[in-house]
């Protein structure tokens, strides 16, 4: 197995220093790029592939670990950086011709920009091109989680992001039934250690055969839910009242954190389970208000965070700059000055405005502080945090660029 130790990058003890933390290890598992058919009854078209990246406590022994699944969002699938290049090419072309008014010019760069895009988008992809593992863009917080305790799964979603053009009515459910799939193999590997990942598992650094035994070490009643974007569209639709019924048996999902979450179809309530939502103000994408559609009608605590300079790539690793991944953006508006980006968020903090950006690294530090005291508190039942999660207090580093709304919920 790889092990690493990890940076004390999460929330305050009660002393207000860093809490020690358990060394990490992590193995990966691919079960096929299409081993995932939607339920017929979703009308969904298009296979899924059954991947995951685990990242679980060196120490698996003492007792049963809380599962936190991780779905990330809609993103480009494949690696092709030629077609990437010629897609930006076109672009920028294409804005010129609409300003110049050339219509035939027009016309051949948008066949471009189609057939590039195509490239982009394929599932799975053309021979001799990498995939984008989109689910390996939270390895900083798969880290930090399993250094508290718990047992973390990334999941792939690249094939639900070639085949979701045309089908929004359905893609947040398709979502939710993959995290249903991916709990349902979790639950059989936990009970029994058997199912489809006995035996799957490779260690993260050799790519060889890994030992590793979950068996009676995951608890499958005590779940959590992150979801980024689209995923986390996904992870509201799976802990929605609507959804519920569909949990496999034996699972259960006390709590879900959803990074800059796009809206579910039809906005399902979500009255029975905790959860967050985090966003930030110059991200361009439009979020879902997750809080205020169902604050004050949820029986268990609600909360939201609003993260002053954040934008929407940075949640994911492998779409930010410095990971030099094809595709990998700043998606903030530059605003007039260095170093600051154009806010995008309504009300209070007018939308338009200037502000100081975060880098990668102190967006990504606020989201290990939140996340980490959030699933400490629901999962493990260590109310210390509360006080940082209602914004009573404020965590060290975060130079008040965190805004909290919190609901306690009606139970």
């Amino acid at each position: 197995m790889c092990f690493s130790s990890t940076e004390a990058f999460a929330a305050v003890n009660r002393s207000g220093s860093r809490p020690a933390r358990q060394e990490v290890g992590e193995v990966h598992y691919n079960l096929g790029d299409e081993a995932f058919q939607p339920p017929d009854s979703l009308g969904y078209v298009g296979g899924n592939e059954l991947d995951g990246a685990v990242y679980y406590p060196g120490d698996l022994s003492s007792g049963t670990h809380p599962l936190i699944m991780i779905e990330h969002g809609y993103w480009d699938t494949c690696a092709d950086a030629d077609a990437s290049a010629s897609l930006n090419a076109a672009q920028a072309a294409l804005a010129k011709d609409e300003q110049s008014g050339d219509t035939a010019d027009a016309a051949r760069q948008q066949a471009i920009i189609k057939a590039d895009s195509d490239r982009l988008f394929a599932w799975p992809c053309a021979s001799g091109v990498g995939r984008i593992p989109s689910y390996l863009g939270y390895d900083y917080l798969g880290r930090e989680l399993a250094s508290r305790g718990f047992v973390v799964v990334s999941i792939g979603a690249n094939g639900i992001n070639s085949t979701s053009s045309g089908q929004a009515d359905t893609v947040y459910q398709e979502r939710a039934a993959l995290i249903n799939a991916q709990l349902r193999m979790w639950r059989q590997l936990s009970s029994t250690g058997k199912g489809p990942l006995r035996g799957g598992f490779v260690d993260a650094a050799s790519g060889r055969p890994s030992p590793v035994d979950f068996r009676n070490h995951v608890d499958l009643r005590d779940v959590g839910l992150i979801g980024h974007s689209m995923g986390g569209g996904g992870v509201m639709q799976e802990i929605a009242d609507s959804s519920r019924h569909t949990w496999p048996e034996g699972v259960s999902v006390k709590a879900a954190f959803a990074l800059a979450p796009t809206a579910t179809w039809d906005v399902d309530p979500v009255t029975k389970t905790s959860f967050a939502v985090m966003w930030g103000t110059c991200d361009q994408v439009n979020t879902g208000e997750f809080f205020d559609w169902n604050k004050g009608a949820n029986n268990a605590p609600t909360s939201q965070y609003t993260v002053r300079g954040g934008v929407h790539d940075f949640y994911n690793e492998q779409w930010s700059p410095s990971s030099g991944q094809v595709a990998a953006h700043d998606d903030g508006v530059p605003g007039g000055e260095p170093g600051t980006c154009t806010s995008q968020f309504p009300g209070a903090d007018a939308s338009q405005t200037d502000q100081k950006e975060l880098s990668e690294r102190q967006q990504r530090r606020i989201t290990e502080d939140y996340v980490g005291a959030y699933f400490a508190d629901h999962l493990l039942g260590r109310t210390r945090y509360e006080p940082y999660l209602t914004g009573e207090k404020s965590f060290p580093g975060t130079g008040g660029a965190v805004t909290t709304r919190y609901d306690g919920g009606t139970g």
